[in-house]
């Protein structure tokens, strides 16, 4: 039986984030992946590598939503990168359109490309419109403490209490990555599955930051919730999929290395 895995999500060109990600990852965890184009970013090798964003226009999202949710019948979804208010309602209102089992946000905050005062609007309409209606939230470090209103997270405790805090806004379940920024020489997350914290801990690979490591976290754990896994089992299968695929990254003539997700595939048939 094929299990359906859909996003929502923006395009980088170089495959090493967004829509491509989650669509290698979910081809690599056996799910059939399907996906609506949100934003167009294209780094520009001329300037520093920095980004060019192009936004979906507002009815193009939702004839691509239509589309994919007439096509099969699904119940879960990721979205990564919307970028803009625009986008998020129109994002919402085909949310709205059917009942979802799982809705995966990794919400990616403050769009760089924009003007500061449009960012903060992007950012308070992704909490009211889609945060609300997520059942599983995974913020990065600067994402959770913006969005539980915290400076830092330094200890376990304080990873914790951000997912609680962020869990209380919409999601039941709440992934807080510590990442390169969390003290300590391990890569640490923690889980708040709606009564408990769950701590996932593995020895931090280098301090230099991986292209692609947050979009596949969620992108896993979309696709084994699909095939009808727990969470706890989606955490974990996530977090071993993204440190095998940061061990065996992609190097380039880009000045960062971006995660490999067949490393994993080519892991469990060894």
């Amino acid at each position: 039986m094929v299990s359906f895995a859909y996003t929502i999500a923006g395009s980088e060109a170089t495959g090493g984030a967004g829509f491509q990600v989650d669509l290698k990852t979910f081809h690599q965890l056996g799910v059939y992946g399907m996906g609506t184009l949100t934003c167009i970013v294209s780094f520009d090798p001329k300037n520093n590598w920095g980004h060019r964003l192009v936004q979906i226009p507002p009815q193009v999202i939702k004839d691509q939503i239509e589309a994919a949710t007439a096509a099969h019948d699904l119940d879960t979804v990721k979205i990564g990168m919307l970028g803009h208010p625009d986008t998020i309602e129109a994002v919402a209102a085909g949310l709205a359109g059917q009942e979802w089992k799982n809705i995966v946000l990794d919400p990616v905050l403050i769009c760089k490309g924009q003007e500061p005062g449009a960012a903060l609007d992007t950012d308070n309409l992704l909490r009211e419109k889609i945060l609300s209606q997520a059942t599983v939230a995974t913020p990065n470090y600067f994402e959770a403490c913006t969005l539980a209103g915290m400076e830092a997270l330094n200890t376990i405790d304080d990873l914790k209490e951000a997912a609680q805090r962020i869990s209380d806004l919409g999601p039941r379940c709440v992934i807080v990555k510590g990442g390169t920024e969390f003290p300590g020489d391990h890569a640490i997350d923690v889980l708040w599955d709606g009564e408990e914290a769950h701590i996932y801990s593995t020895p931090q690979i280098g301090k230099e930051r991986v292209s692609g490591a947050g979009c596949t976290l969620a992108a896993a754990i979309t696709a084994e919730l699909a095939k009808g896994a727990d969470i706890h089992e989606a955490v974990r299968i996530a977090k071993d999929m993204v440190q095998v695929g940061i061990v065996n990254r992609v190097g380039g003539n880009t000045p960062f290395d971006t995660v490999w997700q067949g490393a994993y595939r080519m892991q469990e048939n060894a």
